[in-house]
């Protein structure tokens, strides 16, 4: 079954802290959950892996950092991913270790480097949206 999601419009963050950090035992959990709404100004983690877990527990992550959201909106696992305008990977799922703090936003990409070993900066723009975002 697909999407309920007729159209969405994308959503906007900015990296306030960049990290350097990587595990291999982290155990993240992604919670089974079609969506969430993250609202404006909501300060959320953005990890990745390289793995595609066959359950929701995901241990190979880098850390990117965190990132301030600019535009409410809705997150859909799936979710194309964007960092400085350049296609990233997918959104992979959500985290609640650290709610109601914050979410960790995990990425599905090919290569596991750390926000630093990527070169990435405060204030580098992260775009999350579907193929029907509007942008």
């Amino acid at each position: 079954m697909g999407t309920p999601y007729v159209s969405k419009r994308a959503i906007i963050a900015e990296l306030v802290v960049v990290m350097d950090l990587k595990r291999f035992d982290r155990g993240l959990y992604l919670i089974d959950v079609p969506s969430r709404v993250l609202r404006k100004g909501e300060i959320h983690e953005v990890i990745i892996t390289d793995e595609t877990p066959s359950q929701r527990t995901v241990n190979r992550v880098a850390y990117i950092g965190f990132a301030e959201f600019l535009n409410g909106g809705l997150l859909v696992p799936g979710d194309k991913v964007y960092i400085r305008g350049q296609l990233f990977g997918r959104f992979l799922g959500f985290d609640e270790t650290h709610m109601p703090n914050h979410y960790n936003l995990v990425i599905n990409t090919q290569t596991l480097l750390s926000g630093k070993e990527l070169g990435f900066n405060i204030g580098d723009i992260i775009t999350f949206h579907s193929e029907e975002a509007v942008c």
